[in-house]
């Protein structure tokens, strides 16, 4: 979804774009239909651009004289920053959106009136700098309630000492996006506003936290209904790109779809181990203690370096601040789960930053999640234990799979033996499986 993400703010400018072509059209005459084509480019020439749009498919964008091409700076919502270009600035890899008048029926199609263009090299600069902002001033959590009349949001966010509230400030020049039902893509969120968000929705929020950490002032918001599984594939159809599997909540199969966006990945059994050591001993703790960590561990212990090692493959071996294991795929934001496509997302929906005492660096829980290595479909087989964030769709008895989570059966012994749900409590995987 990295590409997703990126070129959402090409997308964000329609309006836009939209205006500049009613300006140059003549105020009797009837505008044209258009037809937008988004995506990669893989082949360039004089004649035509050859792009593999977002859907996975091929397009052919035919050229003539009278196209213009013209530079976006990634992040750029201003048509009026963009800059001339030509053909031979467009290369493969770089982002284009083409806009082509629709061709009447049984004639050929026309070429592009206009192809707007995001540089590769800039995405990924644009990228980086993204991802570290949402990682470092980011956060995510549940709504918990809702103050209307002050326009704020109680949220519990996952924290290396358990489950916290925190206050989510907002104010007129708060920007909102909401995800679609049945759609992972951030470019299927639409512009929102705080009337939208409910009880029980997920949040991303970009923004200044107070420095006790129990507040935060959103500059941006992403919101979604999101829905949480656990249970155990009962078959795996690679060629539909779905599974059945057995909801341990209610003991009902469900079906699954996985989608080239599906973030698939596989817990060490380190890690798993250690998570299910630290969900028995804090069984009867109440989550989120000041100054204390699962286990009972103090904070600023090397609890939370232990269970980083273990993500990293290294059982008792405390990873050195902000090192990163060589085989990490999944960074924030990082490369996916099975397929082209797969990767990263909308606005830093990469990783909370540390909350709570001694919480930071490598010992924040989502990042340690962040850490865990992706896995492809093939991998997985009937009898896995998994966990499984996805959309809310119309239909219960389908989701689509923004995350799934597998070698967590030792987590689901210890939630069984505990008496409590694998999705609450100190260590939930809510916010884990936020799209990414």
């Amino acid at each position: 979804m990295r590409k997703v993400f990126l070129f959402s703010v090409l997308l964000g400018a329609l309006p836009a774009m939209a205006a500049l072509r009613q300006d140059a059209t003549p105020a009797a005459a009837k505008p044209a239909a258009v037809t937008r084509v988004v995506g990669e480019v893989t082949s360039v020439d004089s004649a035509q651009i050859t792009v593999k749009t977002d859907t996975g498919s091929a397009a052919t964008v035919k050229l003539a004289a009278a196209t213009s091409f013209l530079r976006i700076p990634p992040g750029e919502k201003d048509l009026t920053k963009a800059t001339r270009i030509t053909i031979s600035d467009i290369a493969m890899g770089d982002r284009v959106l083409a806009r082509i008048r629709t061709a009447a029926e049984g004639q050929p199609d026309n070429p592009a009136s206009i192809v707007y263009l995001m540089n590769k090299a800039e995405l990924a600069q644009h990228l980086e700098k993204s991802r570290a902002e949402w990682q470092r001033r980011g956060m995510a959590g549940k709504v918990e309630s809702i103050d209307a009349t002050a326009h704020t949001f109680s949220i519990k966010t996952q924290t290396p000492t358990g489950l916290k509230d925190v206050t989510v400030e907002t104010a007129a020049n708060t920007g909102f996006r909401r995800y679609a039902n049945d759609s992972i893509r951030f470019s299927d969120a639409k512009p929102s506003a705080v009337a939208d968000i409910h009880v029980g929705d997920n949040l991303r929020v970009l923004g200044e936290r107070s420095e006790d950490g129990r507040s935060i002032k959103a500059e941006e918001i992403v919101s979604g209904s999101f829905r949480n599984i656990a249970g155990t594939i009962i078959s795996i159809d690679a060629a539909k790109g779905e599974m059945r599997v057995n909801n341990l909540e209610n003991k009902k199969p469900l079906t699954v779809k996985i989608a080239a966006d599906t973030t698939l990945k596989k817990l060490p059994p380190e890690m798993a181990a250690m998570m299910a050591r630290m969900r028995q001993n804090t069984a009867g703790a109440t989550p989120g203690a000041v100054g204390a960590r699962p286990g009972g561990a103090p904070a600023g212990s090397s609890a939370g370096a232990g269970m980083a090692a273990a993500a990293a493959g290294k059982p008792n071996q405390a990873a050195a601040p902000g090192e990163r294991p060589a085989w990490t795929h999944g960074g924030p934001g990082g490369a996916g789960a099975h397929g082209a496509g797969a990767g990263g997302a909308g606005p830093g929906w990469a990783g909370a930053g540390g909350m709570g005492p001694g919480a930071g660096g490598h010992r924040d829980f989502q990042q340690m999640m962040e850490r865990v290595p992706v896995i492809t479909l093939a991998e997985l087989k009937p009898g896995d234990a998994v966990i499984i964030s996805s959309s809310s769709g119309a239909d219960p008895g389908t989701v689509l799979a923004i995350t799934l989570i597998a070698g967590v059966e030792p987590l689901l012994t210890a939630a069984s033996s505990s008496g409590q749900s694998v999705l609450n409590g100190a260590w939930n995987f809510g916010e884990v499986g936020l799209p990414q």
